[in-house]
């Protein structure tokens, strides 16, 4: 079945190429030029995918990927022409699910989509039904977290990641371990874009992320849910 996606990309030649590639691997897609028509687009018609430029006008990628993650779990790449580690970690710091630096193969880009609608739409691996533990409940099945009366709003690779360290619990994860059971082999990432993505779940589900009770770190290691 074919995904829908989304490129919000100024260039036109490049959102030409962009366009011509994931169309060639059987996506429908569509294009916005600027960040407010791109945003529009994304909530008149939401895709299964955005590709998201870091610099558009009228309103710039970071803004757009805020609004989206205030609204959505769509799954977002980011692309952009920023070289330094901060730059490209602060967009997965908003939420983004991967990032791609200019200039780029449509080729590369083309895989990243693949890669990316893989592991969103994958279930996560055999688990049991629900996991409780003190105050929050993961529920495998819908792919929800329940803490107290409160229904965290997670991203696909936020729950992938929460339900791969849920799945045993006390068992610490090494950040390769992560990278591979959450990511994929394919992912071309680094330890930091765990940390960022570890962060970000922590935010949302933990009663105080200055010393976590669901998601530790073993210093060394990685991380663990729960305590050993």
């Amino acid at each position: 079945m074919a995904s829908e996606i989304l490129v919000i990309e100024d260039d036109p030649g490049i959102a030409r190429i962009v366009r011509l590639y994931l169309e060639r691997d059987g996506h429908a897609v569509t294009t916005a030029s600027d960040g407010v028509a791109g945003l529009n687009a994304a909530r008149a018609d939401p895709p299964d995918l955005i590709v998201l430029d870091l610099m558009l006008p009228r309103l710039d990628g970071m803004s757009v990927c805020r609004a989206l993650r205030e609204e959505s779990d769509v799954p977002i790449i980011m692309a952009t022409a920023r070289v330094h580690e901060d730059d490209r970690l602060a967009g997965l710091d908003l939420g983004a699910d991967d990032y791609i630096v200019k200039p780029f193969s449509p080729r590369e880009l083309a895989a990243r989509v693949r890669a990316v609608l893989r592991r969103t739409s994958r279930r996560p691996p055999a688990e049991p039904g629900l996991v409780e533990f003190d105050g929050i409940a993961i529920d495998f099945e819908t792919q929800t977290v329940l803490r107290g009366n409160e229904k965290p709003s997670l991203t696909p690779t936020e729950f992938r990641l929460l339900s791969m360290l849920a799945s045993q619990p006390g068992r610490p994860f090494s950040r390769d371990q992560i990278i591979d059971g959450v990511f994929g082999y394919d992912f071309d990432g680094y330890d930091r874009t765990v940390d960022v993505h570890i962060a970000n779940l922590r935010r949302k589900i933990e009663p105080d992320v200055r010393k976590p009770r669901y998601v530790q770190t073993v210093h060394g290691v990685g991380y663990r849910f729960g305590d050993a």
